[in-house]
């Protein structure tokens, strides 16, 4: 089954074959709607001409943010975002070469090991980590034992609660269903 994160099919398959497309796209996953943040990639990827994280690392930051705030922009904050896509990028370099699947693969790593390494990661935090491995786990077949306790609530199957459980419009849907109904119940808790 291939990666469905987005109306545009370019933009999924990109995600599919590409693991620094989706670990960019995770990291634009905040304060905007899914499809837009995981179209993030294939924005950066058409204005630039490759996803490759020592290139994006060494663009020039000035040009870099222009790009990615050129309409239609990656994220509703485009510059902090693109600082953002750019140190991640920094950082894949400096400790895995620039290979973003290096994050789950290399050392043959536990599931407790990949989530470290998630949260390492800049504009990463526990949360953002714990769904990124459960993606990992759930739509991209990792092997790493114990991913699923490392997951936490999103490693669960049968459940509609994130990305990792986005695999067509229908489950979309649900997970924006969860979404409005936890921050229902948090509102009402503060209230």
């Amino acid at each position: 089954m291939a990666m469905w994160l987005t109306t545009d099919s370019e933009a999924n398959e990109l995600l599919e074959r590409e693991p620094l497309a989706l670990v960019i796209g995770m990291l634009l996953d905040q304060q905007i709607t899914i499809e837009v943040a995981f179209l993030g990639p294939k924005k950066i990827l058409d204005r630039i001409g490759s996803l490759d994280a020592r290139t994006i690392a060494e663009y020039d930051p000035e040009k870099f943010a222009a790009l990615c705030s050129t309409p239609p922009a990656i994220h509703r904050f485009p510059g902090a975002m693109a600082k953002r896509v750019q140190a991640l990028c920094q950082g894949l370099v400096d400790e895995y070469d620039g290979s973003a699947e290096a994050l789950w693969t290399a050392g043959n790593p536990n599931g407790a090991e990949v989530l470290k390494r998630l949260k390492a990661l800049p504009g990463y935090g526990d949360v953002k980590a714990q769904i990124f491995l459960a993606l990992l786990g759930k739509q991209r077949g990792l092997k790493a034992t114990g991913w699923q306790k490392a997951a936490g609530e999103f490693g669960k199957k049968n459940t509609y609660l994130s990305v990792a459980d986005i695999t067509d419009q229908a489950s979309l849907l649900e997970v924006r269903a969860y979404k409005k109904q936890m921050k229902a119940a948090a509102k009402a808790a503060k209230a």
